[in-house]
């Protein structure tokens, strides 16, 4: 029943979030509107998304891995 709202840029943060905001779609005035908001693959899953692109090849790695280690 608790929230917690952080700000950071790291990957294996953010592929544990329940849910997440990607401000952008740049920074300074470039930025400031809700690109996409939702579950990490949400986010993953938005082409629009810089923040999204990151997170998809970090994802798509970490499944590829984890796929490898249940075969053995």
């Amino acid at each position: 029943g608790h929230s917690l709202i952080v700000m950071d840029h790291s990957l294996q943060l953010m592929s544990h979030a329940d849910h997440i905001i990607d401000l952008g779609p740049g920074a300074d005035a470039a930025g400031g509107r809700v690109v996409v908001a939702g579950t990490p693959r949400d986010v993953a899953g938005c082409a629009e998304s810089i923040t999204g692109r990151h997170l998809k090849n970090y994802l798509e790695r970490f499944d590829s891995s984890a796929a490898v280690g249940q075969g053995e």
